[in-house]
């Protein structure tokens, strides 16, 4: 038995230890942090852009105070140094644009697109119709039941007509697009209204959208909060700053959590 018991000792091997992994080191650190920062810093610049909703002009598929991440490759104007590796395309008819408004520079605004380049349109009562056709967009409705001559039979009533204040550039260049008692969207340009169509200041009011004023397509909510319609106005410092008490105290109980996450069509 003592010699069964002593072979048996000597079988028995100790497990190998497995080999320490090496430490990384500062220079190492420093260059994974790099790499990070330039990964994140090219999406921010080329790829992604964050925006708040600030009017009710998209309602009910943007709501003020809906907070988007904004895809700024697919339908932005191409950046030639680039463009063999982004999937760019021009938009097109109903798509949801952000672009700089040509009325007000440096005013982000968000429409979607009626017409391409080309395309005929005009309003009759409201509706809108498409080289000749009536244009027919679900998320489009009307919440008012007064009538505005201009609003809703635009390009026929002359913008003095208006109840709002009409850009002065665009009076004048606007009789060089109407043919027919229509207008048509000039070359790299699209006409754009908001689905909340009687308060939508869109291009009745200031213009067609140059195509280089394009930012790029709302891609999905990703934080809604109740916000007060003209807060976007308030550039006061206490204005900003009572505001942004106002979303602390209130974050969980005013944020729209229905929202979050919801894709923008």
């Amino acid at each position: 038995m003592a010699r069964s018991t002593q072979t048996t000792e000597k079988s028995v091997k100790p497990a190998a230890t497995e080999p320490e992994k090496p430490k990384e080191t500062m220079p190492e650190f420093i260059s994974s942090m790099a790499s990070v920062l330039v990964i994140g810093l090219f999406i921010i610049t080329f790829c992604l852009q964050a925006f708040e909703i600030p009017s009710g002009s998209m309602e009910d598929t943007l709501l003020i105070g809906d907070h988007v991440f904004v895809d700024r490759t697919t339908v932005a104007p191409p950046t030639n140094w680039i463009s063999w590796l982004l999937p760019y395309r021009a938009p097109k008819r109903g798509d949801i644009i952000v672009f700089v408004s040509p009325a007000q520079p440096g005013l982000y605004v968000v429409k979607r697109v009626i017409g391409q380049p080309g395309d005929r349109l005009h309003l009759r009562e409201g509706q809108v119709y498409v080289n000749g056709e009536p244009l027919v967009i679900p998320q489009a409705h009307h919440n008012r039941e007064d009538y505005d001559p201009y609003r809703d039979q635009f390009p026929a009533v002359p913008p003095a007509l208006s109840r709002v204040d009409v850009d002065k550039l665009w009076q004048l260049t606007m009789p060089e697009h109407i043919k027919d008692g229509e207008i048509i969207v000039p070359e790299n340009s699209y006409f754009g209204m908001g689905d909340n169509r009687d308060v939508s200041l869109d291009i009745r009011y200031w213009g067609f959208i140059p195509r280089e004023n394009v930012v790029g397509r709302p891609m999905f909510i990703y934080w809604s909060f109740e916000t007060p319609a003209g807060q976007w106005q308030k550039q006061e410092m206490s204005d900003r700053i009572a505001f942004m008490f106002h979303i602390v105290l209130h974050f969980f109980s005013e944020t729209r959590w229905s929202r979050m996450l919801h894709l923008v069509r």
